[in-house]
């Protein structure tokens, strides 16, 4: 893994991710969080909702910006400061999330950058949008990647 130093990052310059939702993401994710609201996890209680189906966790496809943000762009020594979060759409299993990362604005002075992030799914409907500031690391860093081990509780 290597970064972008504030000065090489220029606006416009993009990252993005691809992701299909899964069960077992949304099993992750309630795992993780404690959020087991059956909207997520049971197929009959989420019929009666106003989804008409099993949605994922709203915050499951934004996790993805800080993906991007900390290891692709800038990448490794970023420092996330906020994000904005506007959830448009529900994202359903089975549904493919483009996340995509855009930098809008740059401070020369405090070294911070300002990205639109977007969550587009597999229709080209945007189902979150918002902004992140970040500081930007002013020197290079690499990394070995780093593999984790696999989620074998979900046995």
């Amino acid at each position: 893994m290597k970064n972008f130093t504030y000065d090489e990052i220029k606006i416009g310059d993009t990252a993005s991710l691809e992701k299909i939702l899964t069960n077992e993401d949304i099993k992750i994710f309630a795992a993780m969080t404690g959020d087991v609201n059956p909207v997520h996890l049971d197929p009959d209680f989420a019929k009666t909702s106003i989804f008409g189906n099993v949605v994922a966790h709203g915050m499951w496809g934004s996790v993805f910006f800080s993906t991007l943000l900390g290891t692709k762009l800038p990448g490794l020594g970023t420092v996330y400061l906020s994000q904005t979060l506007n959830f448009l759409a529900p994202v359903y299993l089975g549904d493919t999330i483009k996340v995509e990362v855009e930098v809008k604005t740059k401070d020369d002075l405090k070294k911070r950058i300002t990205f639109e992030c977007r969550c587009i799914n597999q229709n080209q409907k945007t189902v979150i949008k918002g902004e992140a500031l970040v500081i930007a690391p002013k020197e290079k860093i690499e990394h070995e990647d780093i593999n984790l081990p696999p989620l074998g509780f979900l046995a």
